[in-house]
């Protein structure tokens, strides 16, 4: 009984609230149309709704073609009341659709996945299908018809800056992995050798150097003056310092280290793909990077990011492709929120929550950078710099070093969000 009364006092506080959006519509002189659109790949579910559940159209498929947009794009106009389109931000799925009709001056609301899956999961039974997803988005459309926001248009740097970030971070967990294996290789054919050499930036001395000599056995088998010899001319060659100290190293590491590997073909080989492999990944790094940079030299920011403190020729396109333009955050709380380092308020009847942790529902992209750029800040310790004196106020309150350095980014944020807007407005 408990369980029917709630229901249908759910259900009546639900008409209510349709009914108070039909009655401000009404007075307006129009009734609100929702298309639900469940986009997936290749291909979207429409369903077109009035108030109250009335299907004016019932779910059917289009594909991302111009062709089938434009037929959908005539059906929308040809209702005269006030209509807009309501999806599921996907990621990349959803844009062809979004582009087309936004282009078509059709009024689209990207909604947050997160939001539609809760309000798409309060059914009991949670039966999903493609047309029952559109059904649900085109009621989601209807019930929050007045927070609907039109998805903004972006610009198309922006854009192409955050596809080469991605594309960046890619390409660096592969290079992490091709160093990881590499790291094996040599422990088991040259044990200890990277605590003598190593690469250090755009420096491969360890990698060229194990690819020319490939196992202890061929240094031993050289012997200790054809060996010195042969390793002096390989670092002239090479522009590294001339050292026959450090071959006298080299050579000792390889008359008591214990490889475990033996000196075949296909050691050789293994060793010498891992190390190409490498160099590979790491022109293919700096080539996107380059992009980015060349992209960032045309918006009028970027100079302004690059005057912030530990913040040089790899940080700042980065951060600027994560944040995007900064002009579309209202203020610089939606910035903190969008970045997910935001403590959302929690209460309730007497209690109120003093300790809250960050939200971590945002651009988990932009907290990685971020925190890299908190990590740069800590090792040059700039002098009159706002962020980093704060992460060291919140040391000495008691708070630990990545606490503090969360409350840094939020500092940064703050910081970065009133130059640039600063900017703009006197330009």
């Amino acid at each position: 009984m408990f369980t029917a009364a709630f229901a249908s006092l759910t259900k009546m506080n639900f008409n209510k609230l349709l009914s108070g959006n039909i009655t401000k519509y009404q007075k307006e002189g129009f009734i609100m149309i929702s298309v639900g659109i469940d986009v997936s790949k290749g291909k979207s579910t429409v369903c077109i709704m009035k108030p109250c559940g009335e299907i004016l159209e019932s779910p059917f498929d289009i594909g991302h073609t111009a062709d089938e947009l434009d037929s959908l794009i005539s059906l929308i106009k040809s209702f005269d009341e006030e209509t807009r389109v309501v999806m599921e931000d996907t990621g990349h799925y959803h844009l062809p659709v979004a582009t087309y009709l936004s282009s078509h001056n059709i009024f689209v609301c990207c909604v947050n996945a997160l939001r539609m899956k809760k309000f798409c999961s309060q059914s009991i039974r949670r039966a999903k299908t493609d047309k029952i997803d559109s059904i649900k988005i085109a009621s989601f459309g209807i019930t929050y018809w007045n927070e609907l926001v039109k998805a903004y248009p972006s610009n198309v740097i922006y854009d192409e800056l955050k596809f080469l970030a991605r594309q960046y971070y890619q390409v660096t967990g592969m290079l992490v992995k091709s160093k990881v294996n590499f790291s094996n290789l040599i422990d088991q054919v040259m044990p200890k050798i990277n605590d003598v050499l190593s690469n250090q930036g755009e420096n491969h001395k360890l990698t060229e150097f194990v690819s020319r000599y490939i196992h202890f056995q061929n240094i031993l088998d050289m012997g200790e003056m054809k060996f010195t010899s042969d390793y002096c001319k390989w670092a002239k060659k090479k522009g590294y310092r001339l050292n026959e100290r450090k071959a006298a190293e080299i050579l000792a590491l390889a008359q008591n280290g214990i490889p475990t590997l033996p000196n075949s073909q296909s050691v050789k080989i293994a060793v010498s793909e891992a190390v190409k492999l490498i160099h590979s990944i790491e022109e293919s790094r700096n080539t996107i990077l380059a992009q980015m940079q060349d992209l960032c030299n045309t918006l009028p920011e970027y100079s302004v990011v690059k005057e912030m403190d530990c913040i040089g020729d790899t940080l700042a396109p980065r951060i600027i492709a994560e944040i995007g333009d900064v002009r579309r955050f209202k203020n610089k709380h939606s910035l903190i929120a969008y970045a997910g380092i935001d403590a959302p308020p929690y209460q309730s009847g007497a209690f109120h929550a003093s300790e809250r942790h960050i939200s971590k529902r945002g651009n988990s992209y932009l907290r990685k950078t971020g925190y890299e750029i908190m990590q740069s800040l800590i090792k040059h310790k700039p002098a009159d710099n706002a962020v980093y004196d704060f992460i060291q106020k919140k040391r000495s309150e008691g708070k630990c070093g990545k606490e503090a350095m969360i409350a840094g980014l939020n500092k940064f944020l703050r910081v970065y969000y009133g130059k640039v807007m600063e900017f703009y407005s006197e330009h």
